[in-house]
């Protein structure tokens, strides 16, 4: 993409409001706008982004069998009377009426929803187990959104519900999804710290939030740290997870502590994602049965399963920047490289940067070529702000020397390549 034809309206002022990193940042990168309190419209650069995030949720939810779905973003209060949720939840849930002076629901969570499609089509215990996925925006009535897209009453989430025959098959589709959730973080370029937690307006008697690590996060942690040590891979991860202490602070308990002093490590950290079991909490509300082997009358046993996708955008950038801007780990960068064209009036800089963003295009790189009639300075400091993860500058040294400079942008380091290297270059770093 051509810096020219793109849209990226940058700031080099701070707004004002933007209290963190990652607010900060994505303001200024021009990635998001600020449509109301707690409600932002995702720009190109920063829905690209969004949508590199969303699809690895997306992909290890597919190695799990998860089946992906789209639910309707608003629903009728009467799935959540007979779930007992209306007036549980609280003012988080907005409620508006219809032409008709129907009440209906902007979906804040799907369990109902769910519930409602299951009873519909699935009949015999032979149908288990089935889980469901979507990829999908909700809204929360927060009565203080702050933080950018870290606390906004809209929000892109990943919500996930199983249905299982029995206590122990529920429970194995749990441990799936906790490895998946390990999986999908480890591959964003970030160290999960998963820990037990309460339920909340979900309910159930089994939960998990996953944690990221980052100095500005809301929540305190306390960790063994052979947890960062942990092979995701492993079979017995779930297991070794387990054996291993992690607690938020209200839940911290130094004399229960099973980690000894030298390995108890202490940091702040953003909860991601929260996983849920809670049994037939919903199915016996909502009678959504099946029929068993003997015709006997079952209740399947649900889980929920939620990431945040815009929030997670957020908490990459809070574990990744500088005072200079945002440094993407390349597995979620908008784009892999930046080409920057220092003298775009030098018509032999201008072909020696057309060739070579020619050349990366159609080996696959994805490539942001800074093409503008702007200062050196100027391209150099937008380059920083919005973090790919290598830069390639061309200059009028470039014609003389025949190389390029490659910037790494998370170690800064600057290496000078021959011209003909430059493929082979990033075939290499990015490769993985």
């Amino acid at each position: 993409m051509r810096f020219s034809n793109y849209f990226i309206p940058t700031l080099k002022e701070t707004p004002a409001e933007a209290q963190i990193a990652s607010h900060r940042f994505m303001l200024r990168a021009g990635m998001i706008d600020q449509t109301a309190s707690g409600i932002y419209s995702w720009l190109p650069m920063g829905l690209r982004a969004l949508n590199k995030v969303a699809d690895i949720v997306r992909q290890e939810q597919y190695k799990i069998g998860a089946n992906e779905t789209l639910m309707s973003i608003v629903q009728p209060v009467e799935l959540w009377q007979e779930s007992g949720r209306e007036q549980s939840y609280g003012e988080e849930l907005l409620r508006f009426k219809d032409r008709r002076q129907r009440t209906l629901l902007y979906s804040p969570t799907n369990e109902e929803q769910i519930t409602d499609i299951f009873r519909k089509y699935v009949r015999s215990y032979k149908d288990l187990p089935k889980n469901f996925f979507q990829i999908q925006w909700k809204f929360r009535d927060e009565i203080r959104p702050r933080f950018g897209v870290m606390r906004g009453r809209e929000f892109l989430m990943k919500d996930g519900y199983s249905f299982d025959l029995d206590v122990d098959k529920a429970k194995q589709t749990y441990k799936n999804v906790f490895i998946a959730y390990l999986k999908t973080f480890k591959r964003m370029g970030l160290m999960p710290i998963p820990v037990c937690a309460d339920s909340g307006a979900i309910g159930g008697n089994m939960s998990h939030e996953f944690h990221v690590l980052a100095s500005t996060g809301e929540s305190l942690l306390f960790y063994d740290k052979k947890i960062s040590e942990l092979d995701f891979d492993s079979q017995n991860v779930f297991e070794n997870f387990s054996e291993l202490y992690a607690a938020s602070e209200d839940k911290h308990d130094s004399s229960t502590c099973l980690a000894s002093e030298s390995d108890l490590a202490q940091s702040r950290g953003i909860e991601v994602g929260h996983i849920f079991f809670f049994g037939t909490k919903y199915t016996k509300s909502m009678n959504a049965s099946v029929t068993g082997a003997k015709g006997e009358q079952i209740y399947p046993e649900m889980g929920s399963y939620g990431i945040g996708v815009s929030r997670l955008l957020g908490a990459i950038i809070e574990a990744n920047h500088d005072d200079k801007g945002i440094i993407w780990p390349k597995e979620v960068a908008p784009y892999q490289v930046g080409l920057i064209n220092l003298s775009i009036d030098n018509d032999k800089c201008a072909a020696l940067s057309d060739d070579i963003y020619q050349n990366l295009i159609k080996r696959g790189f994805e490539v942001l070529y800074d093409d503008r009639h702007e200062r050196a300075g100027i391209k150099l400091a937008d380059m920083d702000l919005i973090g790919l993860p290598y830069q390639i500058i061309v200059g009028k040294n470039s014609l003389t020397e025949e190389a390029v400079e490659i910037k790494n942008r998370r170690t800064g380091e600057i290496s000078k390549i021959d011209r003909q290297s430059v493929d082979n270059y990033f075939k290499d770093a990015l490769a993985g």
